[in-house]
């Protein structure tokens, strides 16, 4: 039996609706985006059943996605443009901004697939053609110089409809991600009225930030981009989402936080350090072999002054725990967690503007290849952010899913759970030797089930 495969219906490009003096002006990067340079795509969708009202029209539907997403494209235009760089010759750098000029705007394509919700959320494992639901599949942000910085897929199911965003991650990161997708869900409920443009609560601050007494042009020592392009071809990954509601993790926190006899250890490093003893587990790690967590940390409260939540831009660091696999599955539990936790506090203004201070003397820009290592998990996204506040007029959705970008062995991603109440996803990517052990661990397992924690 051949498998269903998404089509293609329509295509086009969506502009802001009113562009300002001000928006086209380039912008330039901040040294959090610049590092990005060779990372995916942020791609996150959220999946809703159709809704059962029978004047449902999907024509209607597309168009007023498209007209609200011209509106919030004029409060947050970056989206709208495209990379240029400038070849310096003495000495030969490279200046990377976005540039507005000659951009067609943001990628709109609608899509159908012959697949039922069902076949989406029920196997154990998320299928492969859940990728297929966002566009921009495999291009790293330097892409961004000839595709679409965002690209909205919407794809028709029988019985439901998959929204998916692809966001170029040096233009964005997490916190302005959903700031995007939620401004654009506010601007959807609310339409064009009369004629006026409609605001946003939240409009971002597209300023970048840069060290105080810094030049905000900043140029990478090299004479070609060919020279840091590095492009990363993920292996074949098993992928699970798993469960875990307000009640287990509750009850996984008092016990992280016994072992240490504190009350500081948050749920997520609790839940962090769980994930990273069994997937260590998992592995068979030798006892001697040096392992680590990494957690990604918004820096926006942490940097002093504080800056906006509402910035929109990259300002994420990563913080690793570390310790060996002996130790780490010796000890109790809540060792692990103090450890994430002691990264965490330890990561200030001092360690911020530090980090900064050293990449303005020496730049340099992530490859993905660096994440590769097959002793360390690293949790991404975060269960903070409102992924099921955005709804399109169809209702709460079912899931919130993810597409190819960014993922290895040990990748996992936060999401809320769906009830709320301070209940979690985890989508776990392994490799299929490492899931099996993975889901049968007994540790993990007796949390994702909501028994007390062993």
């Amino acid at each position: 039996m051949k498998s269903p495969s998404v089509e293609i219906i329509s295509d086009v490009f969506i502009k802001p609706k009113l562009v300002s003096e001000e928006a086209k002006k380039p912008i330039y990067f901040s040294p959090w985006d610049l590092l990005l340079f060779n990372i995916h795509y942020i791609q996150k969708g959220l999946l809703f059943r159709l809704p059962e009202n029978l004047d449902f029209s999907i024509a209607t539907f597309l168009e007023d996605l498209k007209d609200s997403l011209s509106v919030t494209l004029t409060h947050f235009h970056p989206l709208a443009a495209r990379f240029a760089t400038v070849k310096r010759q003495n000495p030969p750098s490279l200046v990377l901004f976005l540039n507005h000029e000659n951009s067609p705007g943001a990628r709109f394509i609608h899509s159908t697939v012959d697949l039922r919700v069902a076949d989406v959320i029920e196997p154990t494992d998320v299928p492969l053609i859940v990728q297929s639901f966002f566009d921009h599949h495999d291009v790293i942000a330097h892409d961004g110089h000839q595709l679409s910085l965002l690209s909205i897929q919407v794809t028709e199911l029988i019985d439901g409809i998959f929204i998916g965003c692809s966001i170029n991650h040096m233009v964005v990161d997490g916190t302005s991600y959903w700031h995007f997708f939620n401004s654009w869900s506010e601007v959807f409920r609310s339409k064009t009225q009369n004629g006026h443009l409609t605001p946003v609560s939240r409009p971002p601050i597209l300023e970048r930030w840069i060290p105080a007494g810094s030049d905000p042009i900043i140029s990478l020592p090299f004479a070609d981009d060919c020279e840091l392009i590095d492009r990363y071809r993920q292996p074949f990954l098993r992928e699970r989402i798993f469960h875990f509601s307000s009640n287990s993790l509750s009850k996984l926190k008092a016990k992280v936080n016994s072992d240490c006899n504190t009350t500081k250890i948050s749920t997520l490093q609790g839940l962090s350090a769980l994930v990273w003893r069994c997937v260590t587990r998992a592995r068979r790690s030798p006892a001697d072999q040096e392992t680590g967590c990494r957690l990604a940390v918004n820096n926006r409260s942490r940097i002093l002054p504080p800056v906006s939540e509402s910035y929109f831009g990259n300002m994420v660091s990563i913080v690793t725990g570390k310790t060996t696999a002996g130790e780490l599955l010796d000890q109790s539990i809540g060792r692990a967690a103090w450890r994430l936790h002691e990264a965490v506090v330890n990561h200030g203004d001092k360690a911020i503007k530090g980090f900064v201070d050293s990449w303005l003397k020496k730049p340099f820009v992530f490859k993905l290849s660096q994440f590769l290592d097959p002793n360390v998990v690293h949790m991404g996204s975060s269960p903070r952010f409102d992924m099921y506040g955005n709804e399109f007029g169809l209702g709460k959705g079912v899931a919130v899913m993810s597409g190819y970008a960014n993922k290895f062995d040990g990748k996992m991603t936060l999401y809320p759970g769906r009830e709320g109440g301070g209940s979690m996803d985890l989508e776990v990517c392994l490799l299929p030797e490492n899931m099996a052990a993975f889901e049968c661990d007994d540790e993990f397992m007796s949390v994702v089930n909501g028994e007390k924690p062993i």
